[in-house]
Parts: structure tokens; sequence; C-alpha cells
């Protein structure tokens, strides 16, 4: 895709600002069950970041300038509650330590500010999706089959198959990856990481911070508080029991509680 404005989508159409950030491989929509949840007394704004859904693709990987990518949706004189999932959170977290003005409250969904040791389980579903032969492919249901030997959770592979585009009719249909899988793909070390440098640089945000964790998941541990604590002294943490990485997915009602009490104390 040709650069351009990041692609989002608006839900609700009156009171304060919110904000939503998808993880790798995901899209806005993925927010839609929550977002619904909000659209009555929030104005919510779905981001598809960079390489990812309907916006513009880069030829490379790299956090700080996503995160400024999404600065321009954040209004100058309305700051917003800004919530940010996994890659989505790290970008969430580095924008409200560039642009603290702009975010009048923060939530981190289960990752920290720090590199992982490991994305194999990603690599393992980058490979999958490349080994896909999309030519051949007569419908979704071939691809669910092509990944589910490497993508045994029929959830996951429903995730990623999401990111599957039909286009053209009659004798000229074809498939493609919607997100950027080669830039993606070839850069998880990058994923998996957090540019210190970067955000070493910026002071710690003095606003509210809400860090929620799946009770079940490797990715927020006790250990990522120190780090946490000093780019985010006010932070929170909030464990969802019997939820993995994808929380808001995992147990969305719960999800939805912590978040509408982290949004009303602004209000109280």
């Amino acid at each position: 895709m040709p650069p351009g404005p990041l692609f989002t989508r608006t839900l609700g159409e009156r009171g304060p600002r919110l904000v939503f950030c998808h993880g790798l491989f995901g899209q806005g929509r993925n927010w839609t069950q929550v977002a619904k949840a909000f659209a009555d007394d929030h104005r919510v704004t779905l981001v598809d970041l960079p390489d990812h859904g309907r916006s513009p693709w880069t030829d490379r990987f790299d956090y700080p300038a996503m995160a400024e990518e999404l600065v321009p949706l954040l209004e100058d004189g309305d700051p917003v509650a800004l919530v940010g999932h996994s890659m989505g959170g790290k970008v969430a977290m580095l924008a409200t330590l560039a642009h603290p003005e702009l975010v009048e409250r923060l939530c981190v969904v289960d990752v920290a500010p720090t590199t992982y040791a490991s994305a194999s389980e990603f690599e393992r579903y980058v490979a999958a999706m490349r080994a896909l032969d999309l030519e051949s492919l007569q419908g979704r249901d071939d691809a669910d089959a092509g990944l589910a030997e490497a993508v045994p959770d029929p959830t996951v592979r429903s995730f990623l198959l999401q990111n599957l585009r039909r286009e053209g009719d009659g004798q000229a249909v074809g498939w493609r990856w919607q997100m950027n899988l080669d830039v993606l793909g070839d850069n998880l070390d990058l994923l998996r990481g957090w540019p210190e440098e970067a955000a070493a640089d910026l002071p710690p945000y003095d606003g509210p911070v809400l860090w929620i964790a799946g009770s079940e998941s490797a990715y927020v541990r006790d250990e990522h508080a120190e780090t946490m604590e000093r780019h985010f002294p006010k932070v929170r943490r909030v464990s969802v029991k019997g939820a993995g990485h994808w929380v808001h997915s995992e147990q969305p009602a719960v999800f939805i509680e912590v978040l509408r009490r982290f949004l009303a104390a602004r209000r109280s």
C-alpha cells in the first residue's frame, strides 16, 4: 500500500476518547467486542497499526517509528485513554512516554517494556503462513487445514486467517495476506524487543497506568515490575484469572469490567 495515514474505525459519538492498539498479526477490529461495550459513553477509535489490516506497509520494522505513526490520531488538547495489547502495548507505551500531553491515562495489556527471550510460537506461525500455497488455495477451509499442524489451536488459526483476503472474481480470484508478512516475519527479533535506548531518553510518564496480565501468560512476570515502574511510576497491575496472552478475547467480561473501573476513575 502507498504511504498514508493509519486506517481507523470509530464507534460512539460522545464522551471522552478511547483508543485501542492491537497486537502482532492483529487488526483494530480485534477490539470490536470490547469497543462496543464503551461506545455509549466514549468516542472509541480502533487503529490498524502499520503493516497490519488496512494501514500502509513499510519497508522495515521500528517501534519508535510506529509510535510516531500513532501520534497524529491523538488529538492535542483532548487527551485520550490509550489501550495497547502485546506489540500494540509497546507502541502505546512509547507514544505515551514521547507525548505524555496527549495521553490522559494508559492501559497496557499483557506485555512489558522488555526484550523477550523467545518468539518461538510466532516463528512457527510465520513459517506456516509462508508455506501456504496461496495460488492453489480454493477456500478458507483449505487454508485452515494447511495451518492445522503448525497451529493446532483453532482460535489462533482463526485469528491468523482473519488476515487472509480473497480478491478478484471469476477465473481471476486470488488470495493474499493483508498484513506485511515479509517485514513482520523477517523482524521477529525486533518485535520481541524493546527500544531501551530510545525509551531511556524519555522522562517517566506521570499519569495513571493500568497493567493487565493474563494469569496463565508468561508475558508479564514479577521481574518486569521494576522496569515498568521506572517508566510508569503510577502503574497498577491486575491479573485476570483463566486468561492467557489474549486477555481481552479469553475473558472479555472481566477485561471490560476492569477497564471500565479504570476509565471511570477520571470522572470521579
